[in-house]
């Protein structure tokens, strides 16, 4: 059986090689970490969550939620074993310690015998090895070199942003009060904490972050081209003045101790580690300059002696147009020995880039062993991402999370919303509980 060649130990990089030796196939496993950085890592671990700690909904019959069941079943590593080992509290969010986390993943990684790491860059693409590119939104350039040769495109990119976090002796719980949004939690408990503004504290900090000094973006004269869904705040407050309070800053579900009623605006901390010991701001992504962010991120109340432990950022992503060049196995037409999967692909999110990873590595691995890659159902989670990433307009492709409208249309839909999702997930995991009969 050929080895599978893996470029990036990110989450799909890690994912796509369990998958490989689940398979009973050898991966080799290239992180050019730490020999060669990136500007948003900060370790070398494998799998290292650089943006935030959520892994989105466990609420049954959402859209997340049905993503990581299909996970689940399959047997994914990184959903299945290494975020209920580490998990930390946060309503009904898959929320884990990051640190732990990429701990968990890289002991796992590094026991597997099937799989070898190698510390080193990659920067030519063998033609007569089976890879996977999983290098991740920050790509080095001179793999992004030989991925614009290899495919014949030049690359896309957008801008994405990384939120703040602040050490939690340094909140002040007069202030901000613990509850979660209308008191739902999985275990009853008050998994965040939440800072409240009243109407000219608001306005005020508006004010401050509209006139704060941004760091400049070095790129095209027309700008950055943000992900709509990870927009910085300053971007989301230049589009109206209340466009924060009924977005990142929306009070909804919640009730000032102190007051007795809603407040007018909210900032919501999210416990970054098992032991409480910092928070990250939920939403709070920026581009501010570090000197501007805390002198305006100090006026949330709560906050006004916060010690950060990380300031905000941006940096770019880098992805390829899948729908020009993919099929739905995330193989590259013209190179079928090609597989891609993450960020790289066009997918956004955590758990998107694990469900592309475990495709591709379970198609790569059929590939080693002579056997044709197989697309997964299209009435799946997983199916709809992958014909998402392949089916997509190429000349309008945009990033996207799993949602309800990749999936296919139900024929005869209920008008009961809850109802109609119920249906739709059970459609998709009797439809690839079918398929695992067949292929696993």
């Amino acid at each position: 059986m050929r080895a599978v060649h893996i470029v990036g130990g990110g989450l799909a990089g890690c994912e796509a090689a369990w998958q490989v030796a689940r398979a009973g196939g050898r991966a080799v496993l290239y992180e050019m970490r730490p020999g060669r950085g990136t500007p948003a890592h900060k370790t070398d671990a494998l799998a290292e969550l650089v943006c935030s700690n959520s892994l989105k909904s466990e609420q049954e019959n959402t859209a997340p939620w049905l993503l990581k069941e299909e996970l689940r079943r399959l047997g994914s590593m990184l959903i299945g074993t290494a975020a209920p080992r580490t998990r930390v509290p946060a309503g009904h969010a898959l929320t884990v310690d990051r640190e732990l986390f990429a701990a968990e993943i890289t002991r796992a990684i590094e026991a597997e015998p099937a799989i070898e790491i190698r510390r080193e860059e990659v920067a030519a693409l063998d033609p007569n090895e089976i890879w996977v590119i999983a290098s991740g939104p920050l790509t080095s350039d001179a793999l992004a070199a030989e991925i614009a040769r290899v495919t014949g495109s030049e690359r896309l990119f957008f801008y994405d942003s990384i939120s703040p976090i602040v050490d939690a002796d340094s909140i002040d719980l007069s202030v901000a009060f613990r509850a979660s949004r209308y008191g739902k939690s999985l275990d009853g408990t008050a998994d965040y904490l939440n800072c409240p503004f009243d109407r000219g504290q608001y306005e005020a900090f508006v004010d401050a972050l509209l006139a704060a000094g941004g760091v400049p973006a070095h790129i095209e004269a027309d700008g950055p081209r943000y992900f709509e869904a990870c927009l910085p705040i300053e971007e989301i407050a230049r589009r109206g003045r209340d466009t924060l309070r009924f977005g990142p800053m929306k009070p909804m579900g919640l009730t000032d101790p102190r007051t007795g009623r809603r407040p007018y605006a909210v900032v919501q901390l999210r416990q970054e580690n098992a032991r409480a010991g910092s928070y990250n701001l939920v939403g709070f992504q920026n581009h501010m300059r570090f000197g501007e962010q805390q002198r305006v991120l100090r006026m949330i109340p709560g906050l006004e002696n916060a010690e950060f432990l990380r300031f905000g950022q941006v940096h770019r992503n880098t992805y390829i147009n899948a729908p020009a060049l993919l099929t739905p196995t995330l193989q590259l037409r013209m190179r079928p020995e090609v597989f891609f999967a993450g960020q790289i692909s066009g997918v956004e999110g955590y758990v998107e880039s694990i469900a592309t990873g475990l495709v591709a590595g379970r198609g790569a691995a059929a590939l080693a062993s002579g056997e044709p890659p197989r697309a997964l159902p299209r009435q799946t989670a997983l199916g709809s991402l992958c014909a998402y990433v392949c089916g997509a307009d190429p000349l309008n492709y945009q990033p996207a999370n799993i949602t309800f409208d990749l999936l296919p249309k139900l024929e005869n839909p209920s008008r009961d919303k809850r109802v109609r999702q119920a249906e739709v997930c059970r459609r998709a995991l009797t439809a690839l509980d079918e398929f695992m009969c067949v292929h696993v």
